[in-house]
């Protein structure tokens, strides 16, 4: 009688695809190709937890899964929705400098708003776009908690908020010198400096591509990633 051999039959491991459903995001599959869609949302979390009733995005969950959708050959194209009050600086940077290093087709559209540090994440696609109701606030690096009254430390606010000014101008049409001017305009908010900007004077100034709702920004990603295709 022959012994039965039971040999170990490895499991199938999820799919890239499977692995960024699991993560929460929204992946759809039409004639154009995957569209991956992902949100920022809230407040934008650093290194410290936001409070247990602040809605949030985790830079550790948002940054593993840029690069997976930049390595991952069935995302055709990603489109970001953003409505979030800003938070930590140097988590929203990192996250906005990711996405605009991506050659997957990008598209973003702010919804609701897309406030202080929400500002270098929208203009950080390939083609960005504002609802007409949608806000941004502009207003210098603001900092929470203990800090060193020493000259460095204001060095250090300065050199922080000219990487966010210059990340900004780059990535959209609108001039270092502008954008400076309206982190420092008084007049326009009751109990700080800087600014208040809309769906169409975003546009106007060059910070946003165009003004638009989400069919309009899919179908500006439909045709990039028809593009892409074709080359």
């Amino acid at each position: 009688m022959s012994e039965e051999r039971t040999e170990n039959v490895p499991q199938e491991r999820d799919t890239p695809q499977q692995q960024l459903v699991e993560m929460g995001s929204s992946v759809v599959r039409n004639r154009h190709g995957t569209i991956h869609c992902l949100t920022i949302i809230g407040q934008v979390e650093g290194h410290t937890l936001a409070p247990n009733t602040a809605k949030s995005t985790k830079y550790e969950h948002v940054l593993p899964l840029l690069a997976a959708i930049e390595e991952s050959e069935e995302v055709d194209g990603l489109l970001l929705l953003i409505n979030t009050v800003g938070g930590d600086v140097e988590a929203g940077l990192g996250i906005a400098e990711m996405i605009a290093g991506m050659t997957t087709p990008t598209v973003t559209l702010v919804l609701g708003g897309g406030h202080s540090i929400g500002i270098p994440l929208a203009v950080s696609g390939k083609r960005t776009f504002m609802a007409p109701s949608a806000s941004m606030t502009i207003h210098p690096v603001r900092m929470s908690g203990t800090m060193i009254a020493a000259p460095q430390t204001y060095h250090y606010f300065d050199r922080l908020q000219e990487r966010i000014i210059r990340f900004v101008a780059k990535n959209s049409r609108i001039k270092p010198e502008k954008f400076r001017e309206l982190m420092l305009k008084s007049g326009d908010m009751s109990n700080d400096v800087g600014s208040v900007v809309y769906g169409e004077e975003a546009v106007q100034l060059g910070l946003m591509d165009a003004v638009g709702t989400l069919t309009d920004a899919l179908e500006c990603l439909y045709g990039m990633i028809d593009r892409q295709k074709s080359t």
